[in-house]
């Protein structure tokens, strides 16, 4: 069980694996151990309460591909354990973000003092940049 939230889970076949060659710096040893990991998931296949569904299809993320499937690689360490924990670790953490509303904003007037307080500094600079205009000499 993957656990994304207090309410929500997520059983252990809904994630597919895939362990790849890392690219980059390593030597031998990365070229001939798949260490990579590669975390799928569908989210229309998937258990996901379907707000957090509509959210993730909605969030414009690179990890999200057109056809709804989330796919996060992680080539970060040398260990395909460490790997697919920092994987896993990456899901959970967007998954868990869309189920987080953000409060309603509401609009407020300035004051009566900001205002005076803004109309008097423009009418200071105005003030300062009418004394640098250079009188014509007759």
């Amino acid at each position: 069980m993957i656990k994304i939230s207090n309410r929500i889970e997520l059983q252990d076949h809904e994630l597919e694996w895939q362990f790849i060659r890392s690219s980059g710096a390593g030597g031998q040893h990365l070229n001939k151990v798949s260490t990579a990991a590669q975390l799928i998931f569908d989210i229309r296949q998937s258990s996901l309460p379907e707000l957090y569904q509509q959210r993730l299809l909605a969030k414009a993320d690179h990890r999200i591909t057109k056809s709804g499937k989330i796919i996060i690689k992680c080539q970060a360490s040398r260990s395909q354990d460490a790997n697919r924990q920092t994987a896993l670790e990456q899901f959970i953490s967007l998954v868990a973000s869309v189920g987080h509303t953000a409060k309603k904003r509401i609009a407020t007037k300035p004051t009566k003092g900001s205002q005076k307080r803004r109309i008097e500094a423009k009418k200071q600079r105005g003030a300062t940049k009418a004394l640098r205009q250079g009188k014509p000499r007759d």
